[in-house]
């Protein structure tokens, strides 16, 4: 990794900074007032379920860096401060822009910051309808002073990155069909030329090997498309033949492309002597990431090393992280943003809120190793009531212009915070790099364990307009120290990040009352291990799998083979002895072999279909299944060999109807209730 990893520590009041110019960000809240009844909830961190050590925070560079990178040097500093400083945000991860870049005779027509420069360099008078002069092969045709902005973020920050990751909005203009970085004419076709194959892999890769040699910095992942099955990258020319939109680079590139580009991609990097793994797809929501990925060949996704989805849409983020765990392979969250809101507010507590249950949905839901904001600073006069639309939005963190001048300073270019720059630390700041999260029982908190594991953090999220009771039931550790504490900090309309008094835990419990509107990290010291009757499934019991669609149990059939569901009758074809055969216990990719007792066979997959037979004694990926759940009782079962979960076929309800494997879809014909027998 490059530079050196900071250490992070947790902040309360007294070590705070006022980062947000003029205006500091902590004030004490007022004391709670008692109503006579107040809602509560009962949470339970629970480390049985424990996912891999969590990678960190992150953002993309663009458009922000691209338009403050060259800034006076105190706005920039300032910045910097509020992204990857201890007080501020605290980010960890990078994802730099490679840049397509429009002809040198194009006019520029980009949203502010939108126009990055890309690495190639055109000889004199080449114009838009000159595609053929480039070769990746001839150094006069690399620019290696491109994209100074940018770059001056990187060696700004690469002391406080422990992963880069490059990726693409857009091939430059002469690998294009339309010949603009903004998209074709038609949003729906083919942007890259499949002329132009092999020439995008080499670019992607020769500007990836220039940045880490002008840096100093070590590229982990490379990821060649964003969000590229979509209709959203389009250019639409004026009466006179001039563009004029779309406002940001981008391409279409489908499926059956993507695999092509994934296939020169590996090789190209192989010859820059980049040693970065590939990661894709990077697609707009978990759905269509899904559809991209099940597409794939074999051989495209074994030349996949990191499988990367936004959550613009928020559907289906269960069946990518089954997807994942089917392939082994790690899962990032890379990209998201929003509004959250009613017009451009820095006070308004939703803003904060819509962030936060976002985060708290996308740890819990897709499992991922790292959380990516697309960009947390924002241009403020785009955000502005009249910018992108009548009443201004919040999307972004931080606010500033993206029109600031070298003779500008902190008063004339102010920057500013919105809610949520506080809330999005109530997560970086007790979530670190190295801890693991874990499940909990709470739709509207994210836990886990710290990386030394001698403590957790929570995150609890309450949206509501009343303060709100949360007990923290610790039982599922293994040890509860005596003076074990947890120690709230609460942000809300009234304080950011405001550290409360420490809470005793008493009888493997502690209760705060959080203020309406709120988002509060609690830090829990003195706890360690895992419970002995947490541990997921008890070694020698027997349980039933009843279905969540069909509230049936699954049963061995007649034929003493295949499975069927029928009603709970309690006989032995409905008990399933389970157990962790491989990967560490308690891990969240763990596999387990299921047996019947009454058979004394495992329960395996041919030939797609799920069946009951004998157990030779010997490692069979076909009788491996991985366990999943968001913590509410429920899992899914996948197979280890074919990556498809078992399910209800077709939804059916019917006695007897046959239990199957299908892809993964987050149906709730592929989740079950795993009870065991009394």
């Amino acid at each position: 990794m490059a530079g050196l990893t900071r250490s992070r520590r947790l902040l309360g009041a007294a070590s705070m900074t006022a980062l947000a110019t003029g205006a500091a960000l902590l004030s004490v809240p007022a004391p709670l007032a008692q109503a006579d009844t107040v809602a509560s909830v009962t949470v339970q961190p629970d480390p049985s379920y424990k996912q891999d050590k969590f990678e960190g925070w992150g953002t993309s560079l663009v458009w922000f860096a691209n338009a403050t990178g060259d800034y006076p040097k105190e706005i920039r500093e300032k910045l910097a401060d509020l992204l990857f400083g201890d007080d501020g945000l605290a980010l960890n991860i990078a994802r730099y822009n490679i840049g397509g870049g429009n002809a040198p005779d194009v006019k520029d027509y980009l949203r502010a910051g939108g126009a990055v420069e890309g690495w190639w360099k055109a000889p004199e008078g080449t114009t838009r309808t000159d595609t053929d002069w480039w070769s990746a092969d001839d150094p006069a045709d690399w620019n290696p002073d491109a994209d100074a902005t940018q770059r001056w973020w990187v060696e700004r920050i690469k002391n406080d990155i422990d992963h880069w990751e490059t990726f693409s909005n857009s091939p430059p203009w002469f690998m294009t069909v339309s010949g603009y970085v903004s998209g074709g004419f038609d949003s729906n076709a083919e942007q890259l030329k499949e002329s132009s194959v092999s020439d995008f892999a080499a670019y992607l890769a020769g500007a990836t090997k220039r940045l880490e040699k002008s840096e100093g910095i070590k590229v982990d992942t490379v990821d060649p498309f964003n969000e590229p099955n979509t209709g959203y990258w389009g250019t639409r020319l004026d009466a006179d033949g001039e563009p004029v939109g779309g406002r940001q680079e981008g391409a279409h590139i489908g499926p059956a492309m993507q695999e092509k580009v994934l296939a020169a991609l590996a090789p190209a990097l192989k010859k820059a002597k980049v040693k970065a793994d590939i990661s894709a797809m990077d697609e707009t929501n978990p759905g269509l990431f899904a559809t991209n990925w099940n597409s794939y060949s074999q051989g495209s996704k074994d030349l996949v090393g990191q499988m990367n989805v936004h959550t613009y849409g928020t559907g289906q983020r269960t069946t990518v992280r089954d997807l994942a765990k089917a392939a082994d392979k790690p899962l990032w969250m890379s990209e998201v943003e929003g509004d959250w809101g009613d017009g451009q507010s820095f006070t308004d507590m939703r803003p904060g809120l819509g962030l936060a249950q976002q985060m708290v949905n996308d740890l819990r839901e897709l499992e991922p190793k790292a959380w990516v904001f697309w960009q947390p600073v924002e241009d403020y006069d785009n955000m502005k009531p009249g910018g992108e639309s009548a009443k201004g939005g919040n999307w972004g963190s931080i606010q500033l212009p993206f029109s600031c001048t070298s003779t500008d300073t902190l008063q004339s270019c102010p920057i500013y915070t919105n809610t949520k720059f506080d809330t999005a630390r109530n997560f970086t700041h007790f979530i670190k790099p190295g801890d693991r999260l874990i499940k909990a029982n709470d739709t509207s908190s994210a836990a886990a364990v710290t990386k030394d594991g001698k403590g957790a953090s929570l995150v609890h999220v309450n949206s509501t307009t009343a303060p709100r009771a949360v007990t923290i039931d610790l039982s599922k550790f293994g040890k509860i120290k005596e003076h074990a504490t947890v120690t709230p900090t609460v942000t809300d309309a009234a304080g950011k990040l405001v550290e409360q008094a420490p809470v005793k835990v008493v009888d493997g419990r502690a209760t705060f009352t959080v203020p309406a509107q709120s988002v509060t990290s609690f830090a829990v010291k003195g706890v360690s291990g895992v419970a002995k009757d947490a541990s997921l499934f008890s070694k020698g019991a027997s349980y039933t799998l009843t279905g969540v669609q069909s509230g049936k149990a699954v049963t061995v059939g007649a034929n003493g083979t295949n499975l069927v569901i029928n009603s709970a009758n309690g006989t032995v074809a409905q008990e399933w002895r389970l157990e962790a055969k491989y990967g560490k216990k308690g891990s969240n990719r763990a596999r387990y072999v299921f047996a019947n007792p009454a058979e004394g066979k495992r329960l395996a997959v041919r030939d797609n279909v799920p069946v009951i037979e004998a157990d030779t004694g010997e490692r069979d990926p076909a009788t491996e299944w991985i366990l999943s759940t968001t913590g509410d009782g429920t899992w899914t079962l996948v197979n280890a060999a074919t990556g498809r979960l078992l399910e209800v076929g077709g939804q059916a309800t019917n006695e007897g109807a046959a239990v199957t494997t299908w892809q993964a879809n987050s149906g709730s014909n592929q989740r079950w209730r795993i009870t065991e027998v009394g």
